[in-house]
């Protein structure tokens, strides 16, 4: 599937075309990420004072973090057009000359999850990124031809989160690789000031520092939560947003005061109580928990490891004294609301 976005395309202002609202649309709106934001200028900079396309550029780093907005960031600023596709979406080495055939000058080529590319369709993609042409195999056998077709000088943005499952000839062949961290805290509140003006939200600040401390220090969480107090306020008729409007609202989502969710939980508790703290191997505690191994993996693990509440280990994961201590405090306050009723 290939989707192209004109430069300047605007999407309509609703629930479905989030990404043409909330997302900045041009470095000096993009909160954080400060030096590869400058590092990333300069190169913009420089290309445009050659009149040249951008090199390649190869965007790493966890889920939600911005890789497609700095996509469509750079696609901007270098007035080119963007077509967005995904590496599984590219089957055949077909798919990949119908994509790059019709490309023009300048263009921006976005694929996301690159590194879930076919093996085969690397070696088709690598001349065209170094030499910009593409060649066919017409026919089999001893009458099988090359023909060499000349491409227009296009720029390939590819994003990972898996950086270590790409092969070394597909990221040496990008000439910027950028790593994109977890927001601080601080960066996350500006992000939901901004989405909150944009929503034409009211947002007390304490609500503002409330939400921006459950946001897994992601911006795509930050503003999915937003979205969801929104919801909650405009049910309640709350012309403005307090810190205790968002407690409620957060509750409601099962998200607790330090960004976890009802998985979250339940992967630690299971760790705890069934496999008595650990260490267990990824493939038993999927099971156990019944979720992907993942989906444990890609999503929820990333986020306890940098929060202090799991460990790797040689022999698997493991739960850390701070797991502990927080699934006592979740399951005492359980208790205790139980008492209540």
């Amino acid at each position: 599937m290939l989707e192209e976005i004109k430069p300047n395309d605007e999407k309509s202002r609703d629930e479905t075309s989030w990404d043409s609202t909330l997302r900045p649309k041009n470095l000096s709106e993009y909160i954080g990420q400060n030096s590869m934001k400058e590092a990333l200028a300069i190169t913009i900079a420089a290309a445009k004072k050659r009149g040249e396309p951008i090199e390649h550029v190869l965007l790493h780093g966890g889920a939600g973090l911005g890789k497609t907005t700095l996509a469509h960031i750079i696609a901007r600023e270098m007035g080119g057009n963007f077509r967005i596709t995904s590496g599984p979406a590219i089957e055949r080495a077909g798919d990949l000359a119908a994509i790059v055939t019709n490309l023009e000058e300048g263009d921006i080529l976005f694929i996301d999850e690159i590194h879930r590319i076919n093996k085969n369709i690397e070696e088709v993609l690598y001349p065209a990124m170094e030499e910009f042409v593409l060649d066919i195999i017409v026919g089999k056998g001893p009458s099988a031809k090359t023909l060499r077709l000349n491409l227009p000088r296009f720029t390939l943005i590819g994003a990972t989160t898996k950086l270590s499952q790409m092969s070394s000839p597909l990221r040496d062949r990008f000439g910027s690789v950028f790593r994109l961290e977890y927001y601080e805290p601080s960066e996350i509140a500006e992000i939901i000031k901004r989405s909150a003006r944009i929503l034409s939200l009211t947002v007390a600040d304490d609500a503002v520092e409330t939400i921006a401390a459950r946001a897994r220090r992601t911006p795509r969480v930050a503003n999915r939560i937003l979205k969801r107090v929104r919801d909650f306020g405009e049910v309640k008729n709350k012309r403005k947003l307090a810190r205790n409007d968002c407690i409620e609202a957060l509750a409601l989502l099962d998200i607790d005061e330090r960004g976890l969710e009802r998985i979250d939980r339940k992967i630690l508790e299971t760790i705890i109580t069934t496999f008595g703290g650990g260490p267990v191997g990824l493939n038993a505690l999927a099971a156990a928990v019944g979720e992907e191994m993942e989906t444990i993996e890609d999503i929820h693990e990333p986020f306890l490891l940098q929060i202090g509440f799991l460990e790797r280990t040689p022999r698997g994961r493991a739960a850390t004294e701070a797991a502990y201590e927080h699934v006592k405090i979740k399951n005492n306050s359980q208790a205790q609301k139980k008492l209540v009723i």
